[in-house]
């Protein structure tokens, strides 16, 4: 191939600025068919984003010849029906984050992509992203020294009701597996994994305190990385205000930034302190679709594998299981 051709099954409203453009956009790709079940729904965003052919039927967009890969961006209790159904086709996937409901439902998409010889990513971004790289650059140069510990500290205000009363999908563990914490909690536990390594030894706590849906809205963990790190965090999703950092503390200072707003990254040494204000791109997916990209076109790696993208998933089940079992 000298180009990949890409197919979006799912065009919600996470493609429509934080992914889609991304892949006409990305070099030597391009997006050539959308999927979704309305295909009222499906042909105006084919309209809308200058995309020549949509359906409303995955296995047509799969099984299509002139798509080479198939981005996944469905909520997650049906990644897994799409993700095998591209093993089979034996389709190139990037599958949005979390790769699965739960690890044991992400196990068989890995292994059924390993066994069919074709490459899986997951959608865990902030691996390309440059405001993530620098932080990686901070701890590579020994900028801290050795680092020994990080905190995640996530707090957010009760989420809100949609139209007519209903709340979102991300706090229905039916859809997403668990709340905000597997939604985008994963996503700080996927990135210190690519700074530090797989977590050894992880625990945790787990309760719905508030009682406004099913899912947990507080969670305490520790967790120990293979280099020795040692790691904790706190998610409460109905505080009284919007907080959210990740410190990483090492044996020369200390860095820290946030994970889902661009406000500088902030490196404090004996040397004084130093602000990196990098910010985020207007299509936060390209960077990391650009390696996708690169992988397939023999000229790269992706960062975020299914294998990498697995880990955070079991970290998530485990501490989950205070709270009671996982939606399977």
């Amino acid at each position: 191939m000298k180009k990949v051709r890409w197919g979006i099954v799912g065009c919600g409203d996470v493609t429509e600025i934080k992914s889609g453009p991304g892949f006409q956009k990305a070099r030597d790709s391009e997006l050539t068919m959308v999927m979704r079940r309305n295909g009222d729904l499906a042909r105006d965003y084919a309209r809308r984003h200058g995309v020549a052919r949509w359906t409303d039927d995955a296995a047509e967009l799969i099984g299509h010849p002139e798509v080479d890969a198939v981005y996944i961006a469905t909520p997650p209790n049906a990644h897994s029906d799409y993700a095998l159904m591209c093993a089979a086709a034996g389709k190139p996937a990037l599958v949005e984050k979390p790769i699965a409901t739960h690890y044991e439902e992400g196990a068989v998409i890995v292994e059924a992509f390993r066994a069919a010889g074709v490459p899986l990513f997951v959608a865990y971004y902030r691996r390309a992203m440059p405001h993530f790289l620098k932080v990686k650059q901070v701890l590579d140069e020994g900028t801290i020294g050795a680092p020994r510990t990080v905190h995640i500290s996530h707090f957010e205000r009760p989420a809100q009701p949609g139209p007519g009363g209903a709340l979102n999908w991300r706090v229905d563990p039916t859809v997403g597996g668990g709340g905000i914490f597997v939604d985008i909690g994963c996503h700080a536990l996927d990135f210190l994994d690519y700074l530090f390594g797989p977590v050894a030894e992880v625990a945790g706590f787990a309760a719905n305190r508030a009682g406004l849906y099913a899912a947990e809205d507080l969670v305490s963990a520790a967790f120990t990385f293979e280099n020795g790190v040692l790691g904790s965090g706190e998610w409460c999703f109905t505080a009284h205000r919007a907080f959210e950092q990740t410190r990483i503390v090492g044996t020369e200072g200390e860095v820290a930034f946030s994970f889902y707003a661009p406000h500088p990254i902030v490196v404090t040494t004996a040397g004084g302190v130093q602000e990196f204000a990098i910010g985020f791109p207007p299509h936060v997916h390209q960077p990391l679709i650009q390696t996708a990209v690169d992988h397939l076109l023999g000229r790269g790696q992706c960062p975020s594998t299914g294998e990498t993208g697995i880990r955070a998933t079991r970290v998530i089940d485990i501490v989950l299981r205070a709270y009671g079992e996982r939606i399977k």
